[in-house]
């Protein structure tokens, strides 16, 4: 079982931003920025492009207003989207939001930030979804 399916059982805490039967949305603990949020189906599947293909295509509906909520809570010129998929071996999108292609470089350093800051981000973007 992946970190992400213990997230979305309850046994690990999460900041949830979004869920419906299929999919499950919540901010990144080490973010890039602001309001860094993943979007990971229910179903455990390693690589994006396994996925159903129902599924895949469902996966960026149910990401769309997330993204649209990340533009009108940030300050950015987009919600950049990524699926990098090689530190946890269960399919998830990256929606960070940006100004430039840098800002989705993930080898930069990522953010601290406290308990707090995540309450507020995560009511910010379930405010505007």
């Amino acid at each position: 079982m992946t970190i992400f399916s213990k997230i979305i059982a309850g046994e690990i805490p999460s900041y949830k931003i979004a869920e419906n039967d299929h999919f499950f949305a919540f901010l990144d603990i080490a973010p890039l920025a602001k309001g860094h949020t993943l979007v990971v189906p229910k179903t455990e599947v390693d690589r994006l492009f396994d996925l159903d293909t129902g599924l895949l295509s469902e996966l960026l509906v149910f990401a769309q207003p997330i993204a649209r909520a990340i533009e009108r809570s940030f300050p950015c010129n987009r919600c950049g989207i990524a699926s990098v998929g090689l530190d946890v071996p269960h399919v998830h999108l990256h929606l960070v939001p940006i100004n430039s292609a840098d800002d989705l470089n993930f080898t930069r350093k990522k953010l601290s930030l406290t308990q707090e800051e995540f309450l507020h981000i995560q009511q910010q973007l379930v405010q505007a979804i």
